[in-house]
């Protein structure tokens, strides 16, 4: 009797537990989701926490090569005049002071005739203050009529010097001037001279042109170093400060990565773009880089601590990131979660993971194929 009873109990509890692993199986094959792998499988999977560590992001933003504006010279007339000669060519190597273009003006001319007639004055009231001066001795004329002169011949000085500063200004050297004052040869053609060494990039006039004092003729650049500038969003800019380590992606060089430092972040928004001019220096001595070049600036940022994965515990499922988190009784459940991109083996979760997960970090890819096997099997 008492055996019957036991035995009764024995298949009421394994028809029990039967039912329990029916409905189990059952909630797992409605959610395709999750996964119950065998044991042998199981055996080889490796689990891990999600974990917090430093993470030192690196920005991509796009940019281009730029002038070095410190190497940037705008040259233009000193004279209204008209172009006579053009001496320069688009993309011809100058030096300091060489002669690009010749210009005839009147205004020089005006100008020069004006510092003569000053010296001319000078010299002639220079004398008669010698000459009172003599007659004053002599007990000739009273003393006023000696500073009335003296006081004439001062005027003529500040005159004069008035008239060969305005000569500078015009772009006439001091030992032209001193030349002028001798020979008293008016010469009306001026020269347009590069005030820096460099290529020429931009020459904005043409033969028989008038041209203004305002107008910019040529651009003269040093293209030994050039910079790199960018725009990085607003949001990021808290990330960057001058002195950070860059590297510069060229397309037209194939991608060469070239290194160098933040030398400027900007001040202010471009209420636009809603972006931060950022620039750094590089060297172009064997002028491979070009200004206006399309570059990519890549800026390691300082560290910040991110929840991160392991790469090997990431599987793509309809193009997207997803990783296996354990739920207990060798239940495995893949969600889905967004990731950033890789950084030294580890991916930065932006969203998806609550921090306290324990996942498949060795073997997800495998754990994978078994849930997509078990779901063509329950279709």
């Amino acid at each position: 009797m008492k055996n019957a009873l036991f035995l009764l109990l024995t298949a009421a509890l394994l028809l029990g537990c039967n039912k329990e692993d029916k409905k189990a199986e059952a909630a797992h094959a409605s959610d395709p989701a999750l996964v119950a792998p065998g044991p042998e499988l199981l055996a080889q999977l490796q689990l891990a926490d999600v974990s917090i560590r430093p993470v030192a992001e690196t920005l991509r933003v796009a940019g281009r090569i730029d002038f070095d504006e410190q190497r940037l010279a705008r040259i233009g007339a000193t004279v209204t005049g008209r172009v006579t000669q053009i001496d320069a060519l688009l993309g011809q190597e100058v030096k300091k002071g060489e002669v690009l273009a010749r210009l005839n003006s009147s205004e020089l001319s005006s100008q020069q005739l004006a510092y003569l007639k000053a010296r001319s004055q000078l010299e002639l009231n220079r004398r008669n203050a010698e000459r009172a001066q003599a007659l004053y001795d002599a007990d000739v004329i009273a003393a006023a009529e000696v500073q009335r002169r003296a006081s004439e011949y001062q005027i003529s000085v500040a005159e004069t010097r008035a008239a060969a500063d305005q000569l500078h200004i015009l772009g006439v050297s001091p030992a032209a001037v001193e030349r002028l004052g001798k020979d008293g040869a008016v010469d009306s053609v001026t020269p347009v001279v590069a005030t820096l060494a460099g290529v020429v990039v931009e020459r904005k006039l043409a033969q028989g042109q008038v041209v203004q004092p305002a107008d910019t003729l040529f651009v003269v650049a040093d293209l030994s170093r050039l910079w790199a500038v960018a725009q990085v969003p607003e949001q990021q800019v808290s990330q960057v400060k001058v002195g950070q380590s860059v590297s510069i992606e060229v397309p037209a060089l194939g991608n060469e990565r070239l290194v160098g430092k933040l030398i400027f972040v900007g001040q202010t928004i471009n209420p636009e773009t809603r972006t931060v001019l950022v620039r750094t220096e590089l060297d172009n001595r064997d002028g491979r880089l070009k200004p206006a070049m399309l570059a990519s600036m890549l800026i390691e940022a300082k560290p910040v601590e991110r929840m991160v994965v392991p790469s090997s515990a990431v599987v793509r499922e309809s193009d997207e990131d997803h990783v296996f988190v354990a739920e207990g009784d060798g239940v495995f459940r893949l969600l889905k979660v967004k990731l950033g991109p890789e950084l030294a083996g580890m991916r930065v979760v932006q969203s998806g993971l609550k921090g306290h997960e324990k996942l498949v970090v060795n073997g997800a890819f495998h754990l994978n194929n078994e849930r997509n096997r078990k779901a063509m099997e329950g279709a």
